[in-house]
């Protein structure tokens, strides 16, 4: 096990103002995020820090995270879609999402119940990388600015909470986004907004602790 996600389980992700306080997400979640990392660490997957969370990686490739957000935490699955989800119990982070999926959970006696089914997905998520299949993307249906695009790519947990949104927050961040003629400004606005949107928050939300 790596010791970097002992200290995310102690400080938190440290991604948001909520980080190495009390009011972290990940503090509401330490018995779960603690169960579904045995139970992934013992199909043999590779333990790393990535994007501030638990990422666990197969041959250098990533599989999926584990990680908290404000009403559940889950295991995100790079490449869910093309998991044959034969129990039904995966979910789409957003209407929009083409290749994460996600296992959802609220409390451990629901993760010690699906144990063999996580144990035979996960298998099977190690089965796809070893053959090489890919996501075949559809473009996207809503105008995100490029900028946001290229962000929520090399930062998956941020687009996991991105498309967790609701559809009113999601749009208006677009908007507000999209605004600026700059490409810096546009950044530079986007990077302001990571914490709220890891929050689960709206542009004018205040940050809240559960």
């Amino acid at each position: 096990m790596n010791p970097k996600i002992d200290n995310y389980l102690i400080e938190g992700c440290g991604r948001c103002p909520l980080g190495s306080t009390p009011d972290c997400k990940v503090h509401n979640w330490t018995q779960e995020l603690q169960l579904l990392r045995m139970i992934v660490v013992d199909c043999g997957l590779t333990e790393e820090l990535k994007w501030s969370v638990p990422c666990y990686t197969f041959q250098h490739k990533n599989v999926l995270m584990v990680s908290a957000l404000k009403n559940y935490c889950a295991i995100s699955f790079f490449k869910g879609a093309l998991l044959k989800d034969v129990k039904k119990i995966l979910e789409k982070p957003g209407k929009n999402s083409q290749a994460a999926r996600l296992l959802k959970f609220t409390n451990c006696e629901r993760i010690k119940e699906l144990e063999g089914d996580i144990k035979a997905y996960v298998q099977e998520a190690i089965e796809i990388e070893k053959v090489g299949l890919k996501v075949k993307f559809k473009k996207n249906p809503e105008p995100i600015p490029v900028e946001l695009e290229l962000k929520l790519e090399e930062d998956p947990i941020l687009k996991t909470a991105f498309e967790a949104l609701t559809p009113g927050r999601r749009r208006g961040y677009i908007l507000y986004f999209s605004a600026p003629k700059q490409s810096k400004t546009r950044i530079s606005r986007i990077e302001k907004s990571i914490g709220k949107i890891l929050n689960g928050e709206g542009m004018h939300d205040k940050y809240r602790s559960r």
